[in-house]
Parts: C-alpha cells; structure tokens; sequence
C-alpha cells in the first residue's frame, strides 16, 4: 500500500484562537491545480503535564468555493443577527463581570403576582 504524501503547502496563513489553532494552506494537486486544506488543531494537556493534539481537517477544492463562501456568510450572518457579537462562553470564566445595560438599570427590581379573579 503506497502511503499517501500530503502537498508542500504554496500558501498559509494561522488564526490562534485560545486552545484552537486554524491552519488555512493553500496546496497543489498531481496536476497543479489549487486546493484549500483548513485545520483546526487543539490542544489537550494531561493531568501529568503532558500533551496532545488534536486535529480536525477539511480539503476544500475550487469547484465548491463559491458556493462553500455563500453557505459560511449565511451562517455566521445568522448567528450575528440573532446573537450579536458577544462571545457569550466569556461569561463562564472565573473573573467575568457582566456590564448592566440601560435596560437592565431601569427595569423594576420586583413585582406584583395579581390573580386574573382578583381584578
């Protein structure tokens, strides 16, 4: 069985988010044409100091990037409109202080239970 090699990359770019690193590498195919690999890689540290990692890849061919273009805008776009920018796993971490807003501050602290047969 004839191993597989992977291309020399002709062009990459790294995105270090936290724990996850994006690896956007632009590669050649047997018949010089151009492809797109993106790979996620996390790192996973033991109790023992020790680490790995683990990496995640997709192949992306020219065939596919307009329409992979138009699929990934629709969905961040969604996520955008319907949660905003805010990063909302920021507000797990141990030193988060969440900013009241202007709604917040005027909004009544209590309020009356009234029974629709006490009206």
């Amino acid at each position: 069985m004839a191993e597989r090699v992977e291309q020399e990359e002709i062009f990459s770019q790294v995105l270090r988010a936290g724990r996850r690193t994006y690896f956007f590498d632009v590669r050649a195919t047997k018949a010089d044409d151009y492809y797109l690999t993106v790979t996620e890689s996390k790192k996973f540290t033991h109790d023992d100091g020790t680490f790995h990692y683990q990496k995640h890849k997709i192949y992306l061919y020219k065939e596919d990037f307009s329409d992979f273009h138009e699929m990934l805008k629709k969905a961040t776009d969604y996520i955008v409109n319907e949660k905003g920018d805010e990063v909302i796993s920021e507000r797990h971490q141990k030193d988060f202080k969440k900013e009241e807003t202007a709604e917040e501050a005027t909004s009544p602290k209590s309020f009356t239970d009234i029974s629709f047969d006490d009206i």
